[in-house]
């Protein structure tokens, strides 16, 4: 192999639980964004634009439709004979074998891969944000400082700090202190959850705790480096960054592509986001039908009105629909006068004639409050809702239902039907 000056390691083997039916057979990373994108498409389109060609991509849950969408790497020009993106999943080893039980452990049972580029940098990315970011700079400001650990940051409302692990730095960005989802965090430094490690420092860390249980980077390998005096600095980075871990802040981040003036931009040619692309016709927006403010995937067939949504490749809209405020995956079926309003409806679905989604007030979620809120409907992968049908919010939906699954023909607000085994 030929020596590389940094190499990227991805962990997109997250199962994604907080995006309930959602993740039920994909893993986050894998999940459909922007209406033609996957989530894992913009740390990989990161890497290529920042000059980094060789990522090791970890995958453990529900990897079938993240290993097909990655395939060799074409849509990213990372289908190189040096280097190239490599899907990493857990293996069994002669003694014995062992998912992959945290981040660090994730890694750790990767070294072999690292140690065969001999990198002088390893950059350590999550699949699971929507951002851009030059990572060449975070590796100039990594030299710059000498670090021997160099971490993503950005500012978060001290509200907000104790969901992440927080730094503590002086004026020169030198880490002084560490702190995982403080209770009273003293600063609003928040971890992003990628670093950029100098090779040596990362190695011995990894091989000192790697009989650590759930060996963790924010929990173990960073206050480890702290604790040995190794060179932490906080890398502020101030452009747009969105974890999607929530139904809430994947609809959020969902919507805001469709403002007048997006905060997050797809367009912009300098900085291009990159994906695999079937080979499918043209939308078709039929004489009649209304579309405003939306992002229409190709081979979308509108004979209704579309109204602030975001709407996959090859989803047909029929005559009389209407859907607001709603993110509508690929291959999915909308029949006739059904209504949408905020709902997340996932990939080969039917929601057949005279559905209305969306009614009512706001009720708890009797399955999981913490995950079915929001407000929304949603509804799982190869899902079917039967005709003239009433489905309320906080409400979730997965499998091929029928009428009799619906008291009185509604599915009142809070309720869940899950048709699909054990999913949750």
């Amino acid at each position: 192999m030929i020596k590389k000056e940094m190499i990227a390691m991805l962990l997109a083997g997250g199962q994604g639980s907080r995006l309930g039916v959602l993740t039920s057979d994909v893993a986050k990373p894998a999940v459909a964004f922007g209406g033609k994108y996957r989530i894992i498409d913009f740390p990989l389109s990161n890497c290529i634009n920042s000059g980094i060609d060789t990522v090791g991509v970890l995958t453990q849950y529900q990897p079938l439709r993240l290993n097909t969408h990655i395939g060799i790497g074409i849509p990213w020009d990372l289908d190189r004979n040096n280097g190239g993106v490599t899907v990493l999943p857990p293996y069994e080893r002669s003694n014995n074998s062992e998912w992959y039980t945290g981040t660090a452990n994730a890694i750790y049972q990767n070294l072999r891969y690292m140690e065969s580029y001999n990198p002088e940098y390893v950059l350590i990315l999550s699949g699971d944000h929507i951002y851009k970011m030059d990572y060449e700079v975070m590796l100039d400001f990594h030299k710059a400082n000498h670090a021997d650990v160099t971490i993503a940051t950005m500012p978060v409302s001290m509200e907000e700090a104790s969901r992440f692990g927080i730094v503590i730095a002086d004026e020169n960005k030198k880490i002084q202190d560490f702190e995982e989802k403080p209770e009273k965090p003293r600063s609003n430094l928040a971890s992003m959850g990628i670093y950029i490690f100098s090779w040596k420092v990362l190695r011995d860390a990894l091989i000192e705790l790697k009989d650590q249980q759930s060996c963790d980077f924010g929990k173990h390998i960073i206050p480890y480096c702290f604790k040995n005096n190794k060179r932490l600095f906080a890398y502020e980075f101030n452009g747009y960054w969105k974890d999607v871990g929530t139904l809430g802040s994947y609809w959020e981040a969902n919507m805001e592509l469709i403002d007048l003036i997006p905060e997050f931009n797809l367009y912009e040619e300098f900085w291009k986001i990159y994906t695999k692309c079937d080979t499918i016709e043209p939308q078709y927006i039929a004489p009649g039908a209304k579309v405003e403010r939306c992002i229409i995937g190709e081979a979308a067939e509108i004979h209704g009105a579309v109204i602030n949504s975001v709407i996959g490749p090859n989803v047909y809209i029929g005559p009389g629909a209407v859907v607001r405020d709603s993110i509508i995956m690929k291959d999915t079926s909308i029949g006739r006068d059904v209504t949408i309003d905020k709902s997340i409806i996932a990939e080969n679905c039917r929601i057949e004639d005279g559905v209305t989604l969306g009614i009512g007030e706001a009720a708890p979620n009797k399955l999981n409050e913490s995950v079915y809120s929001f407000g929304l409907v949603t509804i799982g992968d190869d899902s079917v809702v039967p005709e003239n049908v009433k489905v309320g919010k906080n409400t979730a939906i997965s499998g091929v239902t029928v009428k009799e699954d619906y008291p009185d023909g509604v599915l009142a607000g809070g309720e869940v039907i899950i048709k699909a085994g054990d999913r949750k």
